[in-house]
């Protein structure tokens, strides 16, 4: 695969701040059309690593690229959407208002594929955010992200606020139209067994660095001793937290 197919790679990549290494050492590949589960305990470096990866924060140390191409620390790659539990909607604009607004930020934009996903989660056009209930506010942003038509989406535990019915609904959704426009998917969540149906790939961070990454089912046949996603990304997260 070359580089400009490449959604992520990292080499040695740290982040320090002024309280010490959020990040250090860090070498990974991203693979294409893979929805990856980016998991880990509290400080692991899952927030800093998607933040390097957006382009919002510069590497300390290391490199990193993505699709081929150094994010700056001043901005996003075009080719990237990022969507995180604050979705940062304005809720004095209507649905129509917001789509707009995407339409007028992003040159790749698709409004019809936007609208669409609107309609398909029964969410009025008329309607100011403000007023949407969260899965409803959750629906608007997923279109948001994907009207850009991203080859990137990187998702920063944003099923949190929801409660379990409008995860399902809302993940079920965001899965199928990722997988169905070839989509590469970074998604941290702290809700393990959520991912199991839907995540492929596997990145487990732990004090700053990358403890275990690679594909689920052969991570599952090299750990013969846990069958599930789940149960051996906590069986690695108790060791690190542990030592």
């Amino acid at each position: 695969m070359s580089q400009r197919e490449q959604p992520v790679l990292a080499e040695r990549l740290g982040k320090k701040y002024s309280r010490g290494w959020a990040l250090r050492d860090c070498t990974l590949e991203i693979p294409a059309g893979r929805i990856v589960a980016l998991v880990g305990p509290n400080g692991a470096g899952k927030s800093t690593l998607m933040g390097m990866t957006t382009g919002l924060l510069r590497p300390t140390e290391g490199r990193i690229s993505v699709f081929g191409d150094a994010p700056t620390g001043r901005g996003m790659h075009p080719a990237v959407a990022f969507l995180t539990q604050a979705k940062p909607l304005y809720p004095q604009f209507t649905v129509t208002e917001t789509l707009r607004y995407g339409r007028n930020a992003n040159p790749g934009w698709d409004q019809a594929y936007a609208e669409e996903l609107v309609e398909k989660a029964r969410v009025p056009f008329a309607a100011k955010v403000g007023t949407l209930s969260g899965g409803q506010r959750t629906r608007v942003a997923l279109a948001l992200a994907l009207g850009k038509r991203p080859r990137l989406l990187v998702l920063d535990e944003p099923l949190a606020d929801l409660d379990p019915l409008a995860r399902e609904t809302v993940l079920t959704t965001l899965v199928r139209e990722c997988r169905a426009q070839g989509i590469t998917v970074l998604l941290s969540s702290h809700v393990l067994a959520e991912l199991e149906d839907v995540c492929d790939h596997l990145v487990l961070l732990a004090g700053g660095r990358v403890r275990l990454a690679g594909d689920v089912s052969d991570l599952l046949r090299a750990h013969a001793d846990h069958r599930t996603l789940s149960g051996l990304a906590l069986a690695h997260m108790r060791v690190e937290v542990a030592a």
